[in-house]
């Protein structure tokens, strides 16, 4: 069983993935502010800190062999490209830090579809995340979803007969796919799979195609 270490666990993926972890029997810490300890599962352990300041949680990671890096601006918009460079940027850059010097076998990280026709600002920062992950050396995973339908977040299901229209056109084919819709359990089913089945070295991407694959 593995020792995980997750960033953003009060939030809406990290409430569906954490249980799912302790089920399957895996050691789970959280980093989490005051205000949000209490939203943990009994049965993982809270560690509070900042994840903005590395120095609040680095000296915490250990044992864990897994880093899990979930944090993010709620319902990313084109207009919020300060709030992804304050937050997102800054959580990932102090993790991957973090989670180097505490000698991590293996970073998970949630980034997004690429490239993309919007989302300018937010591609941006994923993109130098995932470049600074690549040039920490550290065994990672990284999962590259578009929009995770799940509760609260079912409206773009309006939109899969147009994929569906897209997916078969030639021209449209690739991106449709590449910007696809995955479910929260889908997403859950690819986090936990990247838990325990680890690379040993480089990186692994999980696009939408693949993310699809899980169940």
């Amino acid at each position: 069983m593995a020792s995980v270490f997750v960033t953003g666990g009060t939030g809406y993926l990290g409430r569906a993935l954490i249980p799912a972890l302790l089920e399957r029997g895996h050691a789970v810490r959280v980093l989490a502010r005051p205000s949000s300890a209490a939203k943990l599962p009994n049965r993982c352990t809270p560690v509070i800190g900042d994840p903005l300041v590395r120095e609040t949680f680095a000296g915490h990671i250990e044992p864990a062999d897994t880093f899990i890096q979930l944090v993010g601006t709620p319902h990313p918009a084109p207009w919020k490209g300060e709030q992804f460079r304050a937050v997102d940027r800054v959580s990932a850059l102090a993790s991957i830090a973090a989670a180097k010097e505490a000698g991590i076998r293996h970073f998970v990280y949630v980034s997004v579809a690429q490239p993309a026709p919007i989302m300018r600002d937010y591609l941006a920062v994923r993109a130098e995340c995932e470049a600074a992950l690549r040039a920490s050396g550290m065994p990672a995973t990284i999962l590259r979803p578009w929009y995770i339908l799940g509760p609260g977040h079912w409206w773009p299901s309006a939109l899969i007969p147009f994929y569906r229209v897209m997916e078969r056109i030639t021209s449209t084919a690739v991106g449709a796919r590449r910007l696809g819709l995955v479910t929260l359990r889908q997403m859950v089913a690819a986090l936990v799979q990247a838990v325990e089945q680890p690379v040993d070295k480089g990186v692994q991407v999980l696009d939408v195609p693949k993310i699809l694959k899980h169940e």
